[in-house]
């Protein structure tokens, strides 16, 4: 089926009061499995690519972009295209070329009034282009060092951040923090409520693979939307080839360690897609 809009994507899962599962891609195998994982899941699903794994590919987009299109264009569920922590507006320009449906806008390491307006003028740009825009509020952690993992987002200053930008998404800080190794993170249930409640646009939990599934289905509950998952797979490619190669250590041929790597990644999909969808046990 054609590429799925975001919007659609993540307005279905809002109605339906379940959350949608986006899913970093850094290589093909990445894209596949997150199709294939999908697809045996029975559920819709994101694909996302980050600035970072842009800048992997030697800074060209059109390539990874283009061969993730074709695996969602090939799949039995709806599949979206997400490009992902954005902050070079010429990277940003290129988005709607390249087939992505959304955005996500990262001017969060500005102040708060440099990030507003950094906010608005892209929204109003990508907007025109028919792009639908997430922007993250409250610094996640995780990042570089960059943000405190501490940091919370206040329901007072995400519903103006929302009404000042006219964002179609918001990225909130309420306990997680991007590239955990351990399922150890503990949500502020409480403030997703308020958050819910105090913004009219769809919630994004980043860093979701610290987050145990209790607390994950806790979050959806409470009104989270779009969760993000992206170590746990990574997590999953390097340990199958690892395994693989050190129980062949003299192998030449990359094709059985990434074929393990891809069938790890899938499983990790498909465990996290039933959580969010209400079953199962994630390892996102």
């Amino acid at each position: 089926m054609p590429l799925t809009p975001t919007a659609d994507v993540v307005n279905s899962a809002r109605r339906d009061g379940r959350a949608v599962g986006a899913f970093n891609v850094i290589t093909l195998e990445h894209a596949e499995a997150v199709v294939t994982g999908a697809e045996a899941a029975g559920c819709p699903v994101i694909c996302q690519i980050s600035e970072n794994a842009v800048r992997f590919h030697g800074s060209r987009l059109a390539p990874i972009a283009r061969a993730t299109a074709a695996l969602a264009e090939a799949a039995a569920v709806p599949v979206a295209l997400h490009l992902d922590h954005v902050t070079d507006e010429a990277l940003l320009r290129r988005a709607a070329d390249c087939g992505f449906g959304s955005v996500m806008v990262d001017a969060s390491a500005l102040p708060h009034a440099e990030n507003v307006a950094a906010t608005r003028a892209a929204v109003r740009w990508a907007h025109a282009e028919g792009l639908w825009v997430e922007a993250e509020l409250g610094e996640i952690g995780g990042k570089d060092g960059v943000h405190a993992p501490s940091a919370r987002t206040d329901p007072d200053q995400a519903r103006d951040f929302v009404s000042a930008t006219g964002v179609d998404a918001l990225a909130v800080a309420v306990g997680s923090s991007h590239a955990m190794t351990t399922r150890t993170a503990r949500l502020d249930h409480g403030l997703i409520a308020r958050l819910a409640e105090a913004v009219p646009v769809p919630l994004v939990l980043h860093g979701s693979t610290g987050v145990p599934d209790a607390e994950l289905r806790r979050a959806v509950a409470a009104g989270m939307v779009k969760v993000n998952i992206g170590t746990a797979l990574n997590a999953a490619f390097t340990g199958a080839v690892r395994d693989t190669l050190a129980a062949a250590p003299t192998a030449v041929d990359p094709r059985p360690a990434l074929t393990a790597a891809r069938r790890a990644m899938t499983d990790t999909v498909t465990s996290a897609l039933r959580t969010l969808s209400g079953g199962g046990h994630a390892r996102g």
